[in-house]
Formats: C-alpha cells, structure tokens, sequence
C-alpha cells in the first residue's frame, strides 16, 4: 500500500475513534455528574517508512495519532430535584462509593437512595462512604438532613458524614464507568459545598458536540473518497503499464 494511502488510513482510524468519543458524550447528555471527553490528537513522524533510498530524499512521513482521551471537568449546571437523598458538589471534588471487591471509586453523581436494607447507596446500588464507612437508616431515624459540609443528622442526632476527597490533577484519574473514576492520593478539599436537594447535570453541550459530529462525519466521507481516488488511480497506473511491452 502506498504511503499516502497509509497517512489517509491513520487519519481515518482517528476519526472513527474521535467519533465514538463524540457519540458517547451525546448519548450521556442527560446522565447526571457526567463528564464530556475530547479526544487529543499529535502528529507521529513514522521511523521505518520513508523515502530515502532516492537521488532526492523524501521528509520523513508524518501519521495522525490519537494518543489520549481528556475529560472536561468543569461543574455542569445543578438541577433542583427536591430529593433529600439527591446531592451536588458545588465546587472541585468527588463523592466516595464503595464497588464490589472493596475498593474505593469517586464520582459527581450524586443521585443516591436507600435500598431495601436502608443503606446509602447510588443509582447502581454501590455504598456511598462516610467518615463512618457505609451507612444504613432506620425508620426511628426519620427525615435526612445533609449539611453544607457533608454533615447528615436525623431525629437520632448526627449519623456520619458524607465523604468528599479532591485529586491535585484529574487529569490522572481513570475512568472505570460513565460517572465513576479510580484514582490515588485522594485528599481533603478546601472549598466544597454538599448541596441537599439537587443534582449536577451533564456538562455536555449538546450543540457543541452535534456540531463536532457534523464535522468528523464530513471529514471522515472526504478522507474516505480520497482513498477511493487513489486505489482508482493505482488500478489504472498498473493496467496502463501492463500494457508496454517490455
């Protein structure tokens, strides 16, 4: 295959990549403590081919790489649900969840609830942590009052209080779910506000992102032709020279 066809593949690789990243921001447009990803691209100078073999030595040639995901995590917009269970983060930081093996995993969903035991747990049914671990309500405890710093009291007097950790870069932090993350080296925020009664949406703009879709869509069909043009192009080079006698 021909170089040029081969920097038009890897291009076209990218796109289809940069594509599923763009589908699934829009498929979790409405997925409370959602974060949107961008996929980054850099420019790979190939090492093996190139041309310089000949009298006028060719560049060395220069692929597309899609080397990294990046999340944007700004705040998205809070939504009032008049939920008790339901919180929001007002600032940078996480909540705490406990998964299946014990570990823990850090999230900006906070659309939590009580399962049938009356334990804190997330729309997936995970643990929510406190300074105490897990916590489970009784109906002795009646309403759920949760407290700008994660503080929860009930008729029974203060339970526990909600966990928030922070990350210095969350950049670094790895993805295990479309709200959840894994990371190390977890710490205490400074400024962070639990607010009761609200959800934080998604942060995905949604014009935005049909936008990037309309593009790479586009750009994707041009790349596509192009590679169509030249195998074209190659078919008839090779039935033109089969003609000549040698």
């Amino acid at each position: 295959m021909e170089n040029a066809q081969l920097i038009a593949l890897s291009r076209q690789t990218a796109l289809r990549n940069q594509l599923n990243v763009v589908a699934n921001n829009m498929a979790n447009i409405n997925t409370s403590g959602f974060k949107s990803q961008n996929l980054l691209f850099e420019e790979y100078l190939m090492p093996i081919a190139e041309a310089t073999e000949f009298e006028t030595q060719d560049e060395t040639l220069s692929y597309v790489l899609d080397y990294k995901t990046h999340t944007d995590f700004d705040n998205g917009s809070f939504k009032l649900t008049g939920n008790d269970l339901d919180l929001a983060l007002e600032g940078d930081g996480f909540f705490v969840v406990q998964l299946g093996d014990g570990t823990e995993a850090y999230t900006r969903n906070g659309a939590f609830h009580l399962d049938s035991t009356g334990q804190l747990v997330t729309s997936e049914g995970r643990p929510v942590l406190t300074n105490a671990g897990p916590l489970t309500f009784t109906r002795e405890d009646g309403l759920i009052e949760i407290a700008e710093d994660g503080t929860i009291s009930t008729q029974l007097g203060v339970r526990g209080q909600v966990r928030v950790v922070t990350f210095e870069d969350n950049q670094a932090l790895q993805k295990i779910g479309e709200t959840l993350y894994q990371g190390e080296n977890a710490g205490f925020p400074d400024r962070v506000r639990v607010v009761q009664g609200a959800l934080e949406q998604s942060n995905v703009d949604g014009i935005y992102e049909v936008t990037r879709l309309i593009e790479i869509t586009r750009t994707y069909e041009s790349v596509a032709k192009f590679l169509k043009d030249a195998d074209e192009l190659r078919q008839q080079a090779i039935s033109t020279l089969g003609r000549f006698q040698a």
